[in-house]
């Protein structure tokens, strides 16, 4: 990367922070006060009387599907709405008229907005030790799998960002395709508990894989191969970030 794209990349990079930690109570306090209420309705009141799942306590066994929720959707909806407003008020033309390259400019979208996604999942994390004890028993997986979940949703951000044609295609992505992936994902239950051809049916979704990574890195706990998981989510996160430079470069979405 020269000298001018390394320029480019952390003033765009800079101000795309910037954008979302000078707006607390629009990026930290909404999801800061969803979790306490997800924690207090089904980790304490349903924990009581659910009990134990795979040995775990469920207030514990739901804390990184929270987590994963908390930042997978952080960091789509602020790649996805950073790209589609600027679209929108067209402001992202400075940026593409810079000399700036397209593959310095979409990794400056997908880092701030991963950023994003990683200190949601921090502050749930951090709501969840008020409630329970939190350790951590392998901390190269949970690492891992947090970067490359908020990468990877931080990227098809992008994605959703370009396609978007108005405001309401941005809540439909996150409200009604990318929550109730999560919820079938294995948050608030173990998919071994589900009918054989439901867990075959599940084992299609790629929550499923996420949930249970970053749940293995808490607890040492995984219904599937946390390796294989993270091998898979690896080379799909670099696919997906290599379609969105191919698509910034042939304009997609991006002029008239």
């Amino acid at each position: 990367m020269s000298s001018v794209d390394m320029t480019g990349f952390v003033s765009l990079l800079r101000r795309e922070i910037l954008r979302f930690v000078r707006r607390p109570r629009n990026t930290f306090v909404p999801p800061f006060i969803t979790n306490v209420l997800y924690f207090s309705v089904f980790g304490v009141i349903l924990g009581e009387r659910i009990n134990e799942i795979a040995g775990v306590p469920y207030i514990l066994f739901i804390l990184p599907g929270l987590i994963v929720l908390g930042a997978i959707s952080n960091a789509f909806e602020n790649a996805s709405f950073s790209i589609f407003h600027g679209r929108w008020n067209r402001y992202i033309e400075e940026a593409l008229t810079s000399p700036l390259s397209y593959s310095a400019m979409v990794w400056a979208y997908i880092l701030s907005s991963a950023l994003r996604g990683v200190i949601v999942g921090t502050l749930v994390a951090l709501i969840g030790a008020f409630f329970t004890t939190v350790g951590v028993t392998h901390p190269f997986y949970l690492v891992a799998f947090m970067l490359v979940i908020t990468l990877l949703f931080a990227s098809l951000g992008v994605l959703g960002g370009l396609w978007a044609e108005d405001f309401d295609d941005l809540t439909m992505l996150n409200q009604f395709i990318l929550r109730p992936l999560v919820f079938f994902g294995g948050v608030f239950y173990s998919i071994a508990e589900l009918p054989q051809t439901l867990q075959q049916v599940s084992l299609v979704n790629p929550m499923v894989y996420m949930v249970n990574g970053v749940r293995y890195g808490f607890l040492g706990v995984s219904e599937v191969d946390p390796n294989a998981s993270l091998a898979v989510l690896v080379v799909l996160t670099a696919v997906v970030t290599a379609l969105n430079i191919a698509l910034f470069r042939r304009g997609y979405g991006l002029t008239d």
